[in-house]
């Protein structure tokens, strides 16, 4: 005998289920760093934040899903003209924040496309109002600028700009191969005065150096001088008391032996004799004329008088 479900509990185990899941439906969790915006009948209703929501069924809906969480755009290449009529492409990165959800979603139809149209436009009018040069120094300049700008545009779609990049400059080729051959130029025209200047400062060295050198050479030989001077005078003062003392010890020895002689009792004979020793030094030397004084003079006559009178003394007793 066949049992069979009753269609009416069927019915009953289906609507349930449908219940349940409809019910499961209305329970929402927003995870961190993100929002909800919540329609009912089509019309904004609130904004969910972190945490666990519920909903009418069948009546409100979550529109969109908003990432709260800072995000980075890198925009293409945009070409733009500068003063001096000079064509270039530059790409913008750009820092973005959505600080009212709400704004974000019924503010604008498509923000990533309106904050790259704004960056173009923005770029290009800043850009318009500099030369190259000052295009290509100037980046710091033109991110706060159009930060700045984008900021206050972007202020009415709950969008927050943070900060703006310039990525890359990319100028004609052309004008890269000038810019380069000017660099080289540069670089050139530094690299002779950096070699000038070291071949100026190393002939003030050499020069410096010989000056000091030559000083040093006319230093020593002054103190040579002056220590040669100061030997010869040593020298000479040495030799003339040297001279001096064998003087002395001369004068002192002939007193000396005038005091024996005198001591000794020395008759006219042997100071006479005395007298003819000291002739004959005299005479030994290389002098061509000798002086004889009177008094030895007369000594000496005297004394050949005598001799011939013992020679003939002597004849006389032989005989």
């Amino acid at each position: 005998m066949d049992v069979g479900i009753p269609f009416g509990t069927i019915l009953v185990i289906v609507l349930v289920i449908i219940l349940l899941l409809v019910l499961a439906s209305c329970v929402k969790i927003v995870p961190q760093a993100q929002a909800f915006i919540l329609e009912r009948l089509g019309g904004y209703q609130s904004t969910w934040d972190v945490g666990l929501h519920f909903k009418l069924p069948l009546i409100d809906r979550v529109a969109k899903r908003v990432n709260l969480k800072e995000q980075v755009v890198d925009f293409d290449p945009q070409p733009v003209i500068t003063k001096d009529n000079v064509t270039m492409r530059i790409d913008t990165v750009v820092f973005f924040q959505i600080t009212d959800p709400k704004l974000f979603t019924y503010g604008v139809e498509n923000p990533i496309m309106a904050i790259e149209n704004l960056t173009a436009t923005t770029l290009r009018n800043i850009i318009g109002d500099m030369e190259l040069d000052q295009t290509l120094t100037s980046r710091e300049v033109i991110n706060t600028t159009m930060r700045s700008t984008l900021d206050v545009a972007t202020d009415p779609w709950g969008i927050k700009v943070n900060r703006v990049e310039l990525k890359n400059i990319l100028p004609p080729a052309q004008i890269v191969d000038a810019m380069e051959k000017q660099m080289k130029a540069e670089r050139e025209r530094r690299e002779a005065i950096l070699k000038a200047e070291g071949e100026k400062k190393s002939s003030i060295l050499v020069a410096e150096g010989n000056k000091q050198s030559a000083i040093l050479d006319a230093e020593a030989e002054k103190q040579s001088a002056i220590l040669h001077a100061e030997a010869e005078k040593e020298r000479m003062i040495r030799e003339a008391e040297g001279q001096a003392e064998a003087i002395l010890k001369v004068q002192q020895a002939k007193a000396e032996g005038i005091r024996l002689i005198k001591e000794a009792g020395a008759d006219q004979a042997v100071l006479t004799m005395k007298s003819f020793e000291t002739l004959e030094k005299v005479a030994d030397g290389k002098s061509t004329k000798i002086i004889i004084p009177s008094e030895l003079q007369n000594v000496a006559g005297l004394v050949s008088a005598v001799t011939e009178v013992a020679k003939d003394a002597k004849v006389s007793k032989e005989a």
